[in-house]
């Protein structure tokens, strides 16, 4: 489990360099244009939303490295087993959220179309250009740290009810058995400042290789 005991670096982001760095970038602000209009200030309801699609990128790139792997006969140098690990990390935040804001119908067919065009797009992006759909992780984390820090605000503020953190989420992040919403959004937002940084970094890497 990370270790939230740590505040995470909510000031770190990836300035765009090259063309594909200013094209992911663009793609996750209009992206984001559209989470805020549907979603506003229900973080609750964002949070089950979006980690459904949170969990995807992992998955794929997990799943293409794998078979580049094969082709090639050479180690993954450990890239499968993280990815596949970060796909898990955020499946887990939707079993977390789903005890605090259970979705709408309208919201659960946003689910089942928003993944089903989410995964085709992003494994064919990965297939062709793995690079760029690492940035664009790297950008779409960089929000998520940015939104959970305005949900942290609203329950500080005292708009959103500081309600005990579910069950699981106090078993997987080994949270105080009196543990609360706040806890759980500092777990999360440190599991998101990891994703960002590490998907940035292997951007990094190939654009080096």
């Amino acid at each position: 489990m990370k270790d939230t005991t740590h505040p995470a670096d909510l000031t770190l982001h990836h300035v765009p360099v090259t063309w594909g760095d200013r094209v992911a970038f663009r793609t996750v602000k209009f992206m984001r244009v559209f989470a805020d209009a549907f979603f506003s200030k229900r973080y609750g309801h964002r949070a089950v939303v979006l980690e459904t699609v949170a969990a995807v990128p992992g998955m794929v790139g997990g799943l293409l490295q794998h078979l580049k792997a094969l082709r090639h006969i050479r180690d993954d140098q450990g890239w499968i087993r993280e990815l596949l690990d970060e796909a898990d990390n955020e499946r887990m935040h939707l079993m977390t959220f789903i005890h605090v804001a259970q979705p709408s119908r309208l919201e659960r067919a946003i689910i089942m179309i928003g993944q089903a065009i989410f995964y085709n797009a992003y494994f064919w992006l990965y297939l062709f250009t793995p690079r760029i759909a690492h940035r664009i992780m790297g950008y779409l984390e960089e929000e998520a740290v940015v939104s959970y820090t305005q949900y942290l605000a609203e329950i500080d503020s005292g708009k959103v009810e500081n309600v005990p953190a579910p069950q699981i989420a106090i078993d997987y992040w080994h949270l105080a058995p009196t543990a609360r919403l706040r806890e759980v959004v500092l777990a999360v937002r440190a599991d998101e400042a990891g994703h960002r940084d590490r998907n940035h970094q292997m951007a990094d890497d190939l654009q080096a290789a």
